[in-house]
């Protein structure tokens, strides 16, 4: 019952801004920071239990900065995918640093509308890929209709490796020593896209 129930509430929101959600507010303990901020970057992106509603403009990572982990954790956040015509990436990012500054860094594991995953880095303005978009039948894709369609997201850093998991699966695997992970964890939303997301956690030394 709480299943349809959530869901009948996200599909209530996938047209957000309307006058029966206009008492909705924006996270104050949140930071927004554009891919390439413009005069017209915009963002909805409100309290909306449970979790967020997000539509984006531009690009955007969203994160609380009371949020870190290090060492061994397990990142997790269940997202539901509203349809649209784009087809970009949504997920999560971990290991941030200096995120507000020039220096900003980061590594992000996104998933995209036809059933593929990414894996980036990102150092100021340059980024390089540790895993192409690569498909697998473990991610939900969004095929059309109306309703929204659910992925549940973990990243398992362990001692020595981090597994990108969808639904439960592992997607992809590689050497810690290659990924940065300590540090800020939040949401990276990329261009014109529809997003709730009910839950954003890190669970240390699991």
């Amino acid at each position: 019952m709480r299943a349809i129930l959530l869901l009948a509430a996200l599909t209530a929101a996938a047209v957000p801004a309307t006058a029966q959600d206009a008492d909705l507010k924006r996270p104050t303990d949140w930071s927004i920071r554009f891919d390439k901020p413009a005069p017209d970057s915009a963002i909805y992106f409100v309290d909306m239990p449970p979790g967020w509603h997000i539509t984006t403009g531009p690009a955007v990572i969203l994160y609380n900065p009371e949020n870190s982990a290090l060492g061994t954790y397990t990142l997790h956040s269940e997202i539901y995918l509203f349809p649209g015509e784009y087809r970009e990436g949504y997920g999560v990012f971990f290991g941030g640093q200096d995120l507000a500054g020039d220096g900003q860094a980061y590594t992000y594991f996104l998933l995209r509308k036809d059933g593929q995953f990414l894996v980036k880095h990102r150092t100021g303005e340059e980024t390089t890929t540790l895993i192409p978009w690569t498909a697998n039948d473990a991610i939900v894709p969004h095929t059309g209709g109306e309703d929204p369609v659910k992925n549940v997201i973990d990243v398992k850093v362990g001692a020595s490796d981090v597994a990108f998991m969808v639904n439960g699966a592992e997607v992809g695997r590689l050497e810690k020593a290659k990924v940065a992970t300590d540090g800020v964890f939040g949401l990276r939303i990329n261009h014109r896209l529809n997003v709730h997301v009910t839950t954003l956690t890190a669970e240390q030394g699991s």
